[in-house]
């Protein structure tokens, strides 16, 4: 009997272990799915809003960034280059000096213009004189009336000499001006052809000024789809090298003629801001001329899932992210759009670029601007405490 004692007691101490044990992990289970599923965080970043736009579908236009306001400045006369005051990039007053071309040559000749122009006026006033002596004494009777026209004649011819010799002066001083070559309004140098000691002839490129303030789109569109153009008619465009950002303005200007080769048509687009257009001439760009008639709800096709021949897009709705099904239409390849027929209304707001196990009904909380997840990932739970 004492034997059996102590095995009894150690029985019985294993079974209430067990037992404890047992009923606590049915607990355990029961709080931890209890506690609630950490929301999903979202910063503005991280959401897109459903749009309208009339341009899927609308004219092409195709073509570059120019100023309105641009000058080629050429060489009127021929001469050897002795300074380039502005480079390529310098801003330019009105008035100031570009380009100085050797003016000696022509100097030489100004010079030989005015001493030209002295003696004509010098013969000129000479055969005045006679002349008036001429008419003193044929008045007296003294010479004929041949004498008096001759010397009539001389004065006139005289008078015409002084006219040419100050119209040669004249050119000369042109042709000195000309060697000055100075920028026609406030701008940029955008293009110096021309180096120190290179010889010029008259018509060759010296450099060109442009106004950047003046600053346009213009392309070319297909002779097609002349029919939808009017003036006024708003534009969205991309700029190469601006990335993404989208330009607006408005049809300015479109040409009377297509070209005879490519069958497109001229056209123009003024920025609706000005201060937000390139301040660098020649930059590619495309964009579209936007119809009031085709006006759809689109969105960019990164926000659209798809499994099998359906399509979804992940709504954030008050606290909650739901999957709505959407039917697609018409797709814009160079915009990276879609249009969305049905699903959806304007102003709706969708995860940008979903991924990861999202889940329809989970909750959403709006953080500051760079403080969501950016793949829309749901935020970790907080790790259980440790038992003591």
């Amino acid at each position: 009997m004492t034997r059996a004692t102590p095995i009894l007691t150690a029985l019985t101490l294993a079974l209430v272990l067990a037992a404890c044990s047992k009923g606590g992990k049915p607990d355990e289970a029961k709080s931890a799915a209890a506690k609630p599923s950490a929301p999903l965080l979202l910063a503005p970043e991280d959401l897109r809003e459903v749009g309208q736009s009339g341009l899927i579908g609308a004219p092409v236009i195709t073509g570059a960034i120019q100023p309105a306001r641009r000058a080629d400045l050429r060489a009127e006369v021929a001469a050897v280059v002795l300074q380039v005051a502005k480079d390529n990039g310098e801003r330019v007053r009105a008035g100031d000096l570009i380009i100085r071309l050797d003016a000696t040559a022509i100097r030489d000749s100004l010079t030989s213009a005015d001493e030209a122009v002295r003696a004509a006026q010098q013969s000129f006033e000479q055969t005045e004189r006679v002349l008036a002596r001429q008419r003193t004494l044929n008045q007296q009777g003294m010479i004929s009336l041949q004498g008096l026209e001759d010397a009539e004649v001389r004065r006139n011819a005289a008078q015409s000499e002084l006219a040419a010799a100050k119209a040669r002066a004249v050119t000369a001083r042109q042709q000195v001006s000309r060697t000055e070559v100075r920028a026609p309004f406030d701008g940029v140098v955008s293009e110096r052809k021309i180096s120190v000691g290179d010889t010029v002839q008259v018509g060759r490129e010296l450099v060109k000024v442009i106004d950047p303030g003046s600053m346009r789109f213009e392309g070319q569109i297909s002779a097609d789809r002349l029919g939808e153009l009017k003036i006024g008619q708003p534009v969205a465009f991309r700029i190469n090298g601006f990335g993404d950002t989208e330009f607006r303005g408005k049809l300015g200007r479109i040409d009377a003629s297509a070209n005879a080769t490519t069958r497109q048509v001229e056209v123009t687009a003024e920025f609706d801001d000005r201060t937000k257009a390139p301040q660098v001439a020649g930059l590619y760009a495309e964009g579209r001329v936007e119809s009031a008639d085709r006006r759809a709800l689109v969105l960019a096709e990164g926000s659209v899932q798809r499994q099998g021949d359906a399509a979804f897009v992940w709504k954030v709705a008050g606290t909650q992210l739901k999957k709505v099904p959407v039917t697609l239409g018409e797709r814009d390849d160079r915009r990276g759009e879609v249009v969305i027929t049905s699903g959806l209304a304007a102003g709706d707001q969708v995860l940008r670029s979903p991924t990861g196990n999202l889940t329809d009904g989970a909750t959403v909380q709006r953080v500051a601007p760079g403080a969501g997840a950016a793949s829309a990932v749901p935020a970790p739970a907080p790790a259980p405490a440790a038992s003591k």
